[in-house]
C-alpha cells in the first residue's frame, strides 16, 4: 500500500506538495470516487487513480512513443528550447523520465521516452544490434557508389568509423530519398554519413527501432503509452 500523495507525485512528475494540493482541491479520484486525503492508502496493483479524469499509470516503469516534431530537443531540460518532456501530456508525465537515445533538434519521428535505465541501455548499446531506420531526403540523387560506401562503413573526417549500414532508395522518390538502417547512434550520424558521400540531408525522420514502427495514426507532436508487445517488438529477431 502507498500514500496517495506519494503515488501521485512519483508517477506524475509533480512535487509532493503539488500532489497534496491537487488532492485537496478534489482533482484526484480513487476508483472513481473523489479522495481529498493525501495520506489515503492505495494499492498500485488494483486501485484506479485518476487526475482530472485522466488515469495515472501505476506501472513500475513507463514506455512512451513520441512522434517528435522538429524544433524540440531530446533532453530532460534546456534553458533555451522546449524539450521532449515539455510536450508530453500530463497523464504520461512522471518523475525520472528521459529520452532513450536522442534525435537532433530538427529531426522528426520515433522517440521512446522512459524511466527504465536498463531497458534504454539494452536498446541503445551497439553490441545489441538493435536497428534504427530513418527516411532521409537529400539534395541530390543516391547512387550505387553511395549504397556500397554505406555497406562498407563510413569513416568521418576525424577518423571516427561507423559500422556497416544499409542505404535503400525510396521508391518513386526519383532517387532523392533513402531509407538508412544503422545500429548505432553517433552524434548527427546519418547527416555526417551523407556528408562524406557528398550529399546534404534536408529532412530526416526516424521510422522504426527494431521491429517497432512509428504509429502512422500518431500525429506529429503527440505521444502514447507503449504496451509490452510494443516493447518486445524492439528486440524481436535480436539474438545478441
Amino acid at each position: 500500500m502507498e500514500r496517495l500523495d506519494k503515488f501521485l507525485s512519483v508517477r506524475s512528475g509533480m512535487s509532493r506538495k503539488e500532489a497534496q494540493k491537487r488532492i485537496k482541491s478534489g482533482e484526484v479520484t480513487v476508483n472513481s470516487e473523489v479522495c481529498r486525503a493525501a495520506d489515503f492508502k492505495v494499492n498500485p496493483g488494483t486501485d484506479a487513480v485518476a487526475l482530472r479524469g485522466q488515469a495515472v499509470c501505476a506501472d513500475e516503469h513507463i514506455y512512451i512513443m513520441l512522434n517528435k516534431p522538429a524544433g524540440v530537443v531530446s533532453a530532460t531540460e534546456d534553458r533555451h528550447d522546449r524539450t521532449v518532456l515539455d510536450i508530453l501530456p500530463p497523464e504520461l508525465r512522471r518523475k525520472g523520465l528521459f529520452p532513450a537515445g536522442r534525435l537532433d533538434k530538427d529531426t522528426e519521428g520515433l522517440l521512446i521516452i522512459t524511466d527504465d535505465g536498463d531497458f534504454a541501455h539494452r536498446m541503445l548499446s551497439p553490441k545489441k544490434h538493435v536497428e534504427k531506420r530513418y527516411i532521409a531526403q537529400i539534395d541530390g540523387e543516391i547512387t550505387e557508389d553511395m549504397i556500397r560506401a554505406f555497406e562498407r562503413g563510413i569513416t568521418f573526417a576525424d577518423g571516427t568509423e561507423c559500422q556497416p549500414a544499409r542505404l535503400e532508395i525510396v521508391p518513386n522518390s526519383g532517387g532523392m530519398s533513402g531509407i538508412v538502417t544503422i545500429c548505432e547512434g553517433k552524434y548527427h550520424q546519418v547527416k555526417k554519413m551523407f556528408s562524406v558521400v557528398g550529399r546534404k540531408v534536408v529532412h530526416l525522420q526516424r521510422i522504426s527501432i527494431g521491429n517497432l514502427y512509428l504509429d502512422s495514426n500518431l500525429p506529429i507532436g503527440n505521444a502514447k503509452k507503449l504496451t509490452k508487445l510494443d516493447i518486445d517488438a524492439i528486440f524481436v529477431g535480436n539474438i545478441h
